[in-house]
């Protein structure tokens, strides 16, 4: 195994994260842990009212688990990514709206970003770095088109 030198922990965590949907899991955890914030029912109510009550820190509390497993399991990503759209639509009639909307819109969002994600898919490259790279290509063909120019045939 070939040493390597300490690069930081900053380029570690990226490499980390470029492997997985990261910001979708991140959204989906924060969903449900909006929505259980907004919770304003004490865990003894909930008991007395029965399953609905319950559902109502259920759901989110899955939403959040959701998220994480898609952070730490990505090769799974779909099926976390589509229960976890169930889950936050689910939250709209147990759970305050959602956390007053904004739960359900990071657990949706973050649900989708989850779903979209492709691990095989290349890097993208900014605009810059292509202009840059066809630039230097274009000077590269350019100096190989004047240097057989004068060569006779």
């Amino acid at each position: 195994m070939p040493e390597r030198p300490h690069q930081g922990l900053r380029p570690a965590f990226r490499r980390w994260r470029a492997r997985r949907p990261f910001w979708g899991g991140l959204l989906l955890a924060l969903g449900g842990g909006w929505i259980l914030l907004t919770e304003k029912a004490s865990l003894k109510v909930v008991m007395h009212i029965g399953m609905q009550g319950l559902a109502g820190y259920l759901l989110p509390t899955l939403m959040a688990l959701l998220g994480l497993l898609i952070l730490f399991n990505p090769s799974q990503r779909l099926f976390y990514s589509i229960t976890g759209i169930l889950l936050s639509l689910g939250t709209w009639l147990t759970s305050n709206l959602g956390g007053f909307f904004i739960g359900l819109l990071l657990g949706a969002t973050g649900s989708c970003l989850a779903f979209g994600w492709l691990p095989d898919q290349a890097p993208r490259v900014s605009r810059r770095r292509r202009r840059k790279a066809a630039r230097a290509a274009g000077q590269g063909q350019g100096l190989g088109e004047g240097a057989g120019a004068g060569e006779p045939a």
